[in-house]
């Protein structure tokens, strides 16, 4: 039989295993939401952590807890926000609304560290001091948020830019047949097609970063409802200022507390970029599919590396893996959007309760799409090649290179040649000079695919 201890709050007593840093609400909390597989991220575990370091420094500083129980407090937080104990965050995601059973196992863990180093301190009277859940989770996710969007994300997709710069680069004076409505079109170059690439992940760039501006507004100091009561006036300001320190990122008390816990804006606006990101890469890497298509029956213009069997029962088999998984990727992030839609619609009266939803499905998507991308750029773009003999070939059969005759000849009898030249099987060139339209030296003076990119 396992030893167990007993633990008393309000609610009565409970046996918890002997060796568990956590306490009698993570208890209750394991009780009654064994909901899923999903836990807590710990990243807004770690997140919290750092406050905690931040709020118990600053309590001292303003008088308001004794310095060993505060450098007690902060020494246990910091080794949690070091990822030394996520063993001890077992709680589902799936809990309350905001966050407070994940927050009371935060501070019930503190406690117990603070007491094994000699110090007694409690988890609501001296970790918990002049915060709340209210504040202090909100202030976690958007944290989180931006450490995990310039840590990872960031870094990825100004990566995959630069790489797809390069290759717009390298096929500069590859020309091909452009496409719309998927039919043949005017004349492009392979780079023209890439440089479009580029610019659309510009733009998502740009997004992120604008919208970051406003997730580095922080909840804290707001405690309950957004008044801060029972804490020191300075006691947010002071905590976020002292984040900025630890953690080297641009962050600030909200200028509006009560926004700041009822509403998450922020971040739906910050997933509206990530959303943008998935359409963009889901363009892309649909072309790029559409291109590498074949070997034989399909477009096959570029050749994509082959990493392993495409088939168990189809010998020789290859399939553009990377770009179904970057896909799968981008359409998981697009329903990630719709949830976070709903649940940050929930803000009633003083607070949003679907938090925990909100910060789970944002740092998913961070994580999957930074991880996408690389995998992505390595394993797919890096290899990736132009078919010069397909590309010319396709080029050289394109019926929309009769657009650079209707100048001259007028639409009409431009449509005539290529409408010919599709039902007998022959080149443009056979085609208009069957119909008399053109002499041979008219033909390919103005028919010239280079001459209309």
């Amino acid at each position: 039989m396992n030893a167990t201890r007993t633990e008393t709050d309000s609610f009565g007593s409970l046996e918890i295993p002997a060796d568990a840093l956590w306490g009698v609400h993570t208890a209750r909390s394991l009780h009654f939401f064994a909901i899923g597989t999903q836990r807590m991220p710990l990243e807004i575990i770690h997140a919290m952590a750092h406050i905690k370091a931040a709020a118990a420094t600053v309590n001292w500083q303003l008088g308001l807890l004794d310095e060993t129980k505060a450098l007690a407090i902060a020494a246990a937080a910091r080794r949690i926000a070091a990822a030394e104990f996520d063993d001890a965050f077992p709680l589902s995601v799936w809990q309350t609304g905001s966050g407070t059973q994940s927050h009371m196992n935060l501070n019930e863990v503190i406690a117990t560290l603070a007491k094994q180093a000699g110090v007694l301190v409690h988890a609501n009277d001296d970790v918990n001091l002049g915060q709340s859940s209210n504040d202090v989770f909100p202030t976690a996710m958007n944290i989180a948020a931006l450490q995990q969007t310039l840590g990872r994300l960031s870094p990825e997709l100004h990566a995959l830019y630069e790489s797809i710069l390069e290759k717009a680069m390298a096929f500069k004076d590859l020309a091909k047949v452009g496409r719309t409505h998927l039919q043949d079109a005017t004349p492009i170059t392979l780079g023209q097609e890439f440089s479009g690439y580029a610019a659309q992940l510009a733009l998502c760039q740009d997004s992120v970063h604008h919208a970051l501006e406003a997730v580095a507004g922080l909840a804290i100091g707001g405690t309950a409802v957004g008044t801060g009561l029972n804490t020191h006036p300075e006691f947010g300001s002071r905590v976020a200022s002292l984040l900025v320190t630890q953690l080297d990122l641009p962050l600030r008390q909200s200028n509006n507390l009560f926004a700041a816990m009822a509403g998450h804006e922020a971040l739906v606006a910050l997933h509206a970029s990530l959303r943008m990101l998935a359409i963009a890469l889901n363009k892309i890497g649909n072309d790029i599919r559409l291109m590498g298509s074949g070997p034989r029956a399909g477009l096959g213009e570029l050749l994509l590396p082959q990493n392993e069997a495409g088939s168990s029962i189809m010998p020789g088999k290859v399939n553009p893996t990377q770009i179904e998984a970057l896909c799968m990727v981008c359409a998981q992030v697009m329903g990630h959007d719709v949830a976070i839609g709903i649940a940050a619609s929930q803000g009633q009266l003083e607070l949003n309760v679907y938090k925990p939803l909100i910060a789970m499905n944002v740092l998913d998507s961070i994580r999957l799409l930074g991880d996408a991308m690389h995998s992505f750029r390595l394993h797919c773009l890096a290899g990736l090649k132009a078919n010069l003999p397909q590309l010319a070939h396709n080029l050289e059969r394109s019926l929309m290179l009769v657009t650079a005759l209707s100048p001259h000849i007028g639409y009409d009898r431009a449509a005539q040649i290529a409408k010919l030249a599709q039902q007998e099987g022959t080149t443009l060139r056979e085609a208009a000079l069957q119909l008399g339209a053109v002499t041979p030296a008219q033909f390919d003076e103005w028919v010239d695919p280079r001459a209309m990119l």
